[in-house]
């Protein structure tokens, strides 16, 4: 079959980038972004009863503006096929905060000190891009669900907190939250979060160190001893394989531990995580952290024999999965790269997606690319020629025959 390249107004799609770039929208506050996609496909001509929210934001336990967006785009008459979603997530990370993109050559980079948003803000774009494509060009295409999700970048939670009945039984779905379009992800790890609070005894550490118990010195045994045990940063056991890192490392209420150096610190809290893309593994890897922990408790004593008070809780994030190359939307989306003449391959990621979730709710779910490099980095950039490939691929995904 000779390569194609769908009719998309590249122009269009990356001045729509632009725009949504400089739009603020760190996780949790996503109603910006999110009024100016909706504002997007109203001017498209989608009516206003095809746009729904979600109410995520109201079971997720951090404060966020606003539920997922879901917009559905019908079906052609006389085309056949069961429904596609497509999904991408509006919000970035808050190194992205005051982000201000400008052009260079065929780059798009922050002008100032920020990371730019290119994730997500580069799916946000391909999606409305998609929506405008199949609209203008009168392409036929099966019905087909776009779906925006809130505080990817916080956990996966608005997938996670999912109203799934929006997502109208689609049959595949096709997340845009990657760099290169024909790089198919199609399995992700798993993670799972830990919190441990140590509860030590304040001394004055000039006068009567011995009569303070430092849960500083706790956490630090702890740590030494997962490392010792091979359970920090890349983890290999056998045939397993998995990651952990203890991230945030502070005192009450996110302040710092400890608040002066003639104090012995009688509190800290330590948040971490652990990733594998086997579940049970990754739970194994929290275990040895929860052990170090309480070893490290027992073993720092003030002059009485008293120890601190350590309480650990570990729990399940997100789950891994893994796609065949045989499975239908893996096949579909090969498919559609090599009727453009890209070379797909499909990859499996250390780092989740709201795919992850997708996966969980029976929605199968493949990850393309749209140009987005050096993410949550100051040194981010969207290379535009992938870009513009990814609005290629998703409309190729949209209106190629299901197989």
């Amino acid at each position: 079959m000779p390569a194609s390249k769908p009719p998309v107004n590249v122009k269009s799609a990356e001045d729509r980038l632009m725009r949504y770039l400089a739009i603020e929208g760190v996780s949790g506050e996503e109603q910006d972004i999110a009024a100016a996609v909706v504002a997007d496909l109203k001017a498209l001509g989608v009516p206003a009863s095809a746009i729904k929210y979600d109410t995520a934001h109201k079971r997720i336990p951090l404060p966020t503006q606003t539920g997922n967006l879901f917009v559905n785009l019908p079906g052609t008459p006389g085309r056949k096929g069961p429904r596609l979603a497509f999904a991408t997530h509006l919000d970035t990370v808050p190194l992205c905060a005051g982000a201000k993109p400008k052009r260079v050559g065929k780059k798009i980079v922050p002008a100032g000190k920020t990371a730019l948003g290119g994730d997500n803000r580069t799916g946000c774009a391909v999606l409305v891009t998609l929506a405008e494509t199949l609209i203008r060009n009168k392409l036929p295409h099966p019905p087909i669900t776009l779906v925006f999700t809130v505080r990817e970048e916080s956990g996966l939670q608005g997938a996670r907190f999912m109203d799934t009945k929006f997502l109208g039984k689609a049959a595949m779905c096709f997340n845009v939250d990657s760099k290169v379009p024909a790089d198919l992800i199609t399995g992700a790890v798993g993670a799972e979060r830990w919190d441990v609070e140590i509860e030590g005894k304040a001394s004055h550490a000039g006068v009567a160190p011995e009569k303070g118990i430092s849960s500083m010195l706790v956490a630090s045994l702890a740590l030494a001893e997962a490392r010792r045990g091979g359970w920090f940063g890349k983890v290999v056991k056998g045939t397993k394989r998995g990651t952990s890192n203890p991230g945030i490392f502070s005192g009450r209420d996110g302040r710092p531990a400890g608040n002066a150096t003639n104090v012995v610190t009688d509190y800290v809290h330590v948040r971490g995580e652990t990733r594998s893309a086997d579940a049970r593994f990754a739970a194994r890897i929290t275990a040895a952290y929860k052990a170090a922990f309480i070893k490290a408790g027992k073993e720092v004593k003030d002059d009485t024999g008293g120890t601190a008070k350590v309480k650990f809780q570990g729990r399940s994030e997100y789950p891994p999965f893994r796609m065949p190359d045989n499975a239908p939307a893996v096949q579909h989306a090969i498919r559609a790269a090599r009727s453009m003449g890209l070379q797909p391959r499909t990859l499996f990621s250390n780092g989740g997606l709201d795919a992850n979730w997708f996966a969980k709710y029976n929605l199968p779910t493949v990850t393309i690319g749209a140009g987005q490099h050096d993410i949550h980095t100051v040194k981010e950039y969207v290379y535009l020629p992938e870009f513009a490939d990814g609005c290629r691929l998703a409309v190729a995904l949209a209106t190629l025959d299901q197989g």
